[in-house]
This record gives C-alpha cells, structure tokens and sequence, in this order.
C-alpha cells in the first residue's frame, strides 16, 4: 500500500512540473492561434503554477491569451530573435516593435536577450511595458486598428 502512495505521489508531482517542455516546431499548434508554430525567432511558451503548459507562434499570441485568462504563470518565455532557437523569460528580454520585423500574427515584434542587447532601454519595451502597449491598443476609445 505505501507503495502505491509513493507511487502516485511521485506522479502527481511530475505531471505538475513547471519545467517548459520544448516547442516542436512545425508540428505544435498555438494556444491561442491555433496557426502551426513554425519560427523559432518569434515563438513563446508558458507553463502554469499548476504546470499546465502553452505554447505560441507569435509573442503577441501569448500577450493576448494572458490578457483573457485567470491563470497564475510561474514561467513566460519568448524566443531570442537575434539567437533562434534559445528562449529566455521575459523578465530578461527586452521587446522591439518596428515595421521592419514580421511576426507571424503582424505586430511586427520581436524580443532579444537583454545582456547580450544593443539597444538601449528607451528604444525598447520591457515585459510590463509592453503588456501596457497591448492593453491601450485594445482600450475601447483608442484609434488603434487591429
């Protein structure tokens, strides 16, 4: 019997983890697009405190999805644009939006390492600043199209 106790316990805590599994690229969906995530420069991932994983073509699907959901994020990822395939937490990236960078749903934003950036801080947008961005583009009385 304690074995069996041990034995769900130990499952239990593994189906929590918090661990971001890897995206497959080309073959995983987007949680709030549902497009195939197939860019390694713009994809994104999160994973619950309960350890519910998401996973994202576009940074801007991620911004979205949280915006409608009451979900608790121990991790948020986005991919490094100036190194495809790593991820890095948002809280280490900074967030360009220029006319130049095509993501995939057309906000044109990309996010790169913070410690290894050019840029300065001014000419970015940090986590926080850029889920404000989204929410005053998304405000009722703002003349932004979508």
């Amino acid at each position: 019997m304690k074995k069996v106790i041990l034995l769900l316990t130990l499952l239990l805590m593994v189906s929590c983890s918090t661990e971001p599994k890897p995206i497959a690229y080309g073959t995983d969906a987007c949680d709030f697009c549902e497009m195939t995530i197939v860019s390694e420069v713009f994809s994104a991932r999160a994973v619950s405190t309960k350890g519910k994983q998401f996973k994202y073509d576009a940074i801007e699907c991620m911004v979205n999805d949280l915006q409608q959901k009451e979900v608790e994020m121990a991790v948020l990822q986005v991919a490094d644009f100036s190194d495809p395939g790593k991820m890095i937490d948002v809280e280490n990236a900074f967030f360009i939006i220029n006319d130049s960078i095509n993501s995939p749903m057309g906000a044109n934003l990309a996010a790169v390492n913070r410690k290894n950036s050019n840029f300065k801080e001014t000419e970015v947008h940090s986590w926080d600043s850029l889920l404000d961005h989204f929410l005053q583009k998304d405000s009722p009385g703002t003349n932004s199209e979508r």
